[in-house]
């Protein structure tokens, strides 16, 4: 089974309850289908006491089993807990998401495609007019102005 044809068949099933395992997972999503495998994230931290991170997923054996399972489950209540039922997404590169390490233009390609060339930047600083034609800015005089409302006289 292809990537992109296993994370159609897969669910991503958030706000479980603690008391919730690998088997009562799969017993619960069993009636939809062949299940493949069931994933219940550990937390991140060793010291930390939960089982699981209160999310998992769910592999089907195929994907119409997967969009059935999140028709009929998706809100349904596990354990006194309302759970949502969606698709899994594909996991972030580490290199892309919001919590990498590294800044994003030091990702590899980034300047490959965001680069400006010399005369680009020429022109842009022009932007196409005259240096006479650019209205001055309105905000320029208004340094001095640290104190609102009138002033006394």
């Amino acid at each position: 089974m292809t990537d992109a044809s296993r994370l159609k068949a897969t669910v991503y099933v958030a706000g479980l309850d603690n008391a919730v395992n690998d088997k009562l997972l799969a017993d619960a999503f069993l009636p939809f289908g062949e299940i493949v495998d069931v994933t219940l994230p550990k937390p991140e931290l060793p010291s930390a006491k939960e089982p699981h991170r209160g999310f998992g997923y769910v592999e089907f054996e195929a994907p119409g089993d997967a969009k059935e399972a999140i028709d009929n489950m998706d809100q349904s209540e596990l354990f006194g807990r309302v759970i949502r039922v969606a698709q899994a997404r594909p996991q972030k590169d580490a290199n892309e998401s919001l919590g990498s390490k590294t800044a994003v233009w030091e990702q590899e390609g980034y300047l490959a495609k965001h680069a400006v060339s010399e005369e680009d930047r020429i022109a842009a600083g022009r932007g196409g007019q005259e240096l006479e034609d650019i209205p001055e800015d309105p905000m320029q005089g208004l340094e001095g102005l640290d104190v609102a409302g009138p002033q006394p006289a």
